[in-house]
């Protein structure tokens, strides 16, 4: 693997997998503690939707994703605002027509040979410079946001009703939350793929939730688990020819199960 190290694309393929996984660390937390994780999964496979504009009339991947996940979210984030109830109909509906309406253009586009398998699954070792700089953008505006403001997103993330009377605008902060979470999942989409990009954005979180007992904290564990997850899942990809994404979720996952073997039988000894 330390040959491998002088080709480009392998360096790309680092460093995009460091700058999403502290992305992730950071936005995946604030996703579990908010209880967005199906929310998040609606946005995610909707936004084959912005994939699908990107390939019919040729505009930037990114560009055309991450505007049209936000447009996304917005719509989300209004409804959930006045008709909560009707919350996960509306996230269903975005998932399928968001799928079926970028098929659909990816189909209709005159000689596109649509590589399926790269966006439901990812391809970090196809990471572009361009990639590498909207992901270092990202997490420097992620980072500012949260230093900023992590009192009051720690407010809104475990009591929205205190928050409010604190006289903090909750909604706001709830949009902003939603907005950098579809963001953080048009990149991750890159690194693992649609099918997988939650399982990227929640296994490094539950297992940092074990030993985090502050969100500060399980920020920066969970940000360092991703790291070694990505790192560990790139080298395995490379050196077995596997895809990226499912090599890193394994590994997320077998690191897991470890732990929950781990704190079962820490539990059997304390019960016996």
């Amino acid at each position: 693997m330390l040959e491998s190290l002088s080709y480009t694309f392998i360096q790309n393929a680092l460093i995009a997998g460091i700058l999403v996984s502290i992305i992730t660390g950071i936005i995946g937390s604030l996703i579990v503690v908010n209880k967005m994780v199906f929310l998040s999964g609606g946005i995610a496979h909707s936004a084959y939707g912005g994939i699908g504009i990107a390939v019919f009339f040729g505009l930037p991947m990114l560009l055309s994703t991450s505007l049209f996940c936000i447009f996304i979210t917005i719509i989300i984030a209004l409804v959930s605002y006045k008709r909560r109830e009707n919350l996960d109909i509306i996230i269903a509906l975005t998932w399928a027509v968001g799928m079926s309406f970028g098929i659909m253009l990816v189909d209709l586009t005159p000689g596109y040979q649509s590589d399926l398998m790269s966006y439901l699954f990812g391809s970090l070792l196809a990471v572009t410079y361009e990639d590498i700089y909207f992901m270092a953008i990202l997490l420097i505006i992620i980072l500012i946001i949260v230093f900023t403001f992590y009192r009051d997103i720690l407010a809104v993330s475990y009591d929205s009703e205190y928050a409010k009377l604190r006289g903090i605008k909750t909604k706001i902060f709830y949009t902003l939350i939603l907005i950098l979470s579809s963001l953080t999942i048009v990149i991750s989409i890159k690194i693992v793929g649609l099918i997988l990009v939650i399982a990227l954005l929640t296994i490094p979180i539950y297992i940092a939730n074990f030993f985090a007992n502050k969100l500060s904290t399980m920020m920066t564990l969970s940000s360092i688990l991703s790291m070694l997850f990505t790192i560990l899942g790139l080298y395995i990809s490379y050196t077995f020819d596997l895809s990226s994404g499912p090599s890193i979720i394994m590994i997320s996952s077998l690191v897991l199960l470890l732990v929950l073997f781990y704190k079962y039988f820490i539990y059997k000894i304390k019960t016996n």
